[in-house]
């Protein structure tokens, strides 16, 4: 329980140490915020496919691991269509007001938190040594370039830039109680494990498609997001052998 709490903790407060730059600069490219966007992305991927799908597998079947993963895209797709949120780079959003625009955005990163948290949960609940530390240090790491990016843009809708740092730590506070959801599920249900790792990956496997790959192809940055792309890859998978 202490193991699960602080991993989800560190995960969670990782968002709001990425936004601190925010208090000593104002602008970013549209090349450095694609750069962040796929770094993320990378290591969200390689954290699903090399930890958490192998992991699904190893206690279940194939069958398991496709029941999960489909249920996670599926759940994200609609979450996606009833909850209000809007992209970043939404090019409808001139239409919002301030306050209405702001609230879309932070329900946006919220969303997006919600598998995170869940499988930093489920993997402190399997049997696997570390693997939840591996998860949770992970979805730290990508959670920091997420919490920057959220910061600055409402620091350039007007918004003080430590209110930006406070709402942006916020966002990422979430993962603490999906966390907590996913250990307890899976500690109480036989069998749950697997499904709920399962479930996690698919959920972070919709977000890196359907989000952050697009959104960090969208500037003519292609090449150099396919390299920080690959470069997240890597580092996951370097931790995941240090580890």
């Amino acid at each position: 329980m202490n193991d699960v709490f602080v991993g989800s903790l560190i995960s969670a407060l990782s968002t709001g140490l990425g936004a601190v730059p925010i208090l000593f600069m104002r602008n970013i490219t549209h090349r450095l915020r694609d750069v962040l966007l796929a770094y993320a992305a990378g290591i969200m991927t390689s954290a699903s496919v090399y930890n958490l799908i192998p992991e699904a597998i190893r206690h279940s079947n194939w069958f398991v691991l496709s029941a999960g993963i489909l249920l996670g895209c599926l759940v994200l797709l609609v979450m996606e269509m009833y909850i209000p949120h809007a992209d970043l780079e939404d090019p409808d959003s001139k239409t919002f007001q301030l306050e209405s625009k702001s609230f879309l955005i932070i329900a946006a990163i919220t969303l997006h938190n919600l598998p995170e948290g869940l499988s930093v949960g489920v993997s402190y609940a399997s049997e696997t040594q570390n693997l939840g530390n591996l998860i949770a240090f992970s979805i730290g790491l990508q959670n920091a370039p997420e919490g920057f990016i959220v910061a600055l843009f409402l620091v350039n809708q007007n918004i003080g830039r430590f209110k930006a740092l406070g709402i942006a730590t916020l966002t990422g506070a979430v993962e603490i109680i999906t966390s907590l959801v996913g250990f307890y599920l899976s500690s109480w249900v036989n069998g749950l494990v697997p499904y709920g790792l399962a479930f996690a990956a698919g959920a972070m496997m919709f977000i890196v498609y359907k989000e952050l790959i697009p959104e960090s192809h969208g500037d003519g940055n292609q090449r150099i997001a396919t390299f920080s792309f690959i470069l997240g890859l890597i580092t996951m998978i370097g931790l995941t052998e240090w580890l």
